[in-house]
Order: C-alpha cells, then structure tokens, then sequence
C-alpha cells in the first residue's frame, strides 16, 4: 500500500512537534497544558453540526449531531489520551464525521482522569454513561461504543464489565489503536518505538504506575487482553501497521476471534498510533473513518 502525499509529510513532522514536545515536557501536567494550547487549533465543524453539552449516567459528555444524524441511533465515544489527558473538545473534527457517516447521534465523554482519579475511575464513568444513555431509552441495538488508544481499551474493558453486571450489550463496537496491555509486554512497543511518531514509549511504565496506582496490570478491567471477550458483540479494531500498540490491538483480535466473537481487525501498513485524528488532512484517515461507518451501518 503506497502511503499518501500527506502522510510522508506529516510523518517527521509529528516526530519534531509532538514526539519530541511529549519527550520534552514528559509531565501530566504540561501534557494536559499542551492539549489545551491546541484546543483553538481544532478545525471547527460544519454549520449545520450541533454540539451540545450534557450529562449522561452523571458523567459530562458533548453530545453530536449533523443533519444526518438519526435520533434514535447513537455512538457512546471514549476518547484517548492515556487515562491522563484528553478532552472531548478536541475530537470535535472526528465526532461530526463519525455523526455523519454512521448516522449517528455522537455522546463523547469526559471521563476522569488519573493520577487525580486512577483505575477504574474512567471505567466506572464509561459504565456509567452507557447505563445512562439506556436509562434515557436509547435502545441496545441502536448502540455502538468506539474509543481510540485508552478509550479502545476502555471499550472493551466496558463491555466485559457490562456483560458481567447483566446488562444488554451494545450493538457493536470500534476499537482504535487499542491500548489492552497495562502490562507492556507487546513486542511491538520495542519494534516500533522509533518508526511510530507519536508516542515516546519509554514514558509508558510511569504512565501505568500514575493510572492503576498499585493495580495489577492484568486485571481484565484494566487490561482487556487478560479478561474473557466471550459473548461480546460484533467489533472492528483497526491499528496502524507502525503503531506502537499493533501487538495490543492483533493480540486482542486473536483472543476474541478464539471465544467466538465475531471481530475484524484492520492492519493498516505505514499508519502510526491514532492517524484518525489527523482527518482532516489525512486520505488514510478519512478512509478509516469510511471503513468504520460501513462496519456500524448493519450493526446499528
């Protein structure tokens, strides 16, 4: 697969601006004062795009919606950031194509974050939201949950829990570049530690240590890859071929296709950790955005 003209660009220049900025300021908090510098920098949405603030299950959430929203089908997104950081406002230009495409009401939550708020506070609101939205009357079946890098695993790790506590499962489910390995023990985090330009990953073993704050790394709800995925419904998990966390995001496939789940997993050569958040100028990213849309619309 021949990557993109935008792709060899952005390439080594998310190696110069952000890898080596994370490296730079490899803190909490300046991470967190970092993405707020950027949050001007969001491209806005369409005018005809609503977003509206609320709350869900008691967690504050933005909710989404374009002219091709329907009312009676929804998204519940679990955004990334390392159970650290992240903000819904910065998946503003992500949520109103997924709202688009997939015909969808979009509610992308801000959870709480560690170190402030450590395991399972961001899956404790994750479970909370969606019961919230059930609660509110959207029904199972026109329910999808998607979340990219922490919020894929936490997609996965939700519906587990979910599954557990009894409760009707969603639809179906995307999984982006998901992190399921609190344990750090995928090949790919030393394979591709110079060729992803994203994430530094000699900073993940002190991220783990802020997030689960003494919990065991394979706990399922912390790390999906050692629960059970029986029963889970229909999911997708796409991962960059030169992402950091391929072998999270391949493993976790293997395991669920072994239980009997229907799971489909998307390789994508030459792509990095999370590419989907440069959609507005990546065809690769766009693309993916497409393939997620096309995996929902029978699910939903």
């Amino acid at each position: 697969m021949t990557l993109s003209f935008q792709a060899r660009v952005m390439r080594p220049c998310m190696r110069v601006v952000v890898k080596r900025s994370i490296r730079r300021n490899g803190t909490v908090k300046k991470v967190r004062r970092g993405l707020a510098l950027m949050m001007p920098l969001v491209p806005r949405p369409p005018r005809s795009t609503k977003t509206e603030a609320i709350v869900v299950g008691g967690v504050p959430a933005d909710c989404t919606t374009t002219p091709a929203s329907r009312p009676d089908r929804y998204v519940l997104y679990l955004p990334g950031g390392a159970y650290v950081a992240g903000d819904p406002r910065l998946y503003r230009d992500i949520t109103w194509r997924i709202a688009t495409q997939c015909r969808v009401r979009v509610v992308c939550i801000d959870y709480r974050l560690a170190p402030e708020h450590p395991f399972p506070a961001a899956l404790d609101d994750s479970v909370a939201a969606y019961r919230g939205l059930l609660a509110d009357g959207v029904a199972p079946h026109h329910l999808a949950l998607m979340g990219d890098s922490a919020g894929g695993g936490l997609v996965l790790a939700a519906m587990m829990r979910l599954r557990d506590e009894g409760v009707p499962l969603p639809a179906a489910a995307a999984a982006v570049s998901p992190w399921t390995d609190l344990a750090l023990t995928g090949e790919s985090l030393t394979l591709n530690a110079e060729v992803d330009p994203l994430l530094p990953v000699e900073l993940a073993p002190q991220v783990v240590e802020l997030v689960l704050a003494g919990a065991d790394p394979r706990n399922p709800y912390a790390s999906p890859l050692y629960g059970d995925p029986a029963g889970l419904p229909p999911t997708l998990i796409q991962v960059g071929g030169d992402d950091v966390l391929r072998d999270d995001a391949v493993r976790m496939a293997e395991k669920m296709r072994a239980a009997g789940c229907h799971v489909e997993l998307d390789v994508w050569p030459g792509m990095w950790h999370v590419w989907h958040a440069l959609v507005r100028v990546l065809p690769e990213a766009r693309a993916a955005v497409v393939r997620i849309a096309g995996f929902m619309e029978d699910k939903l």
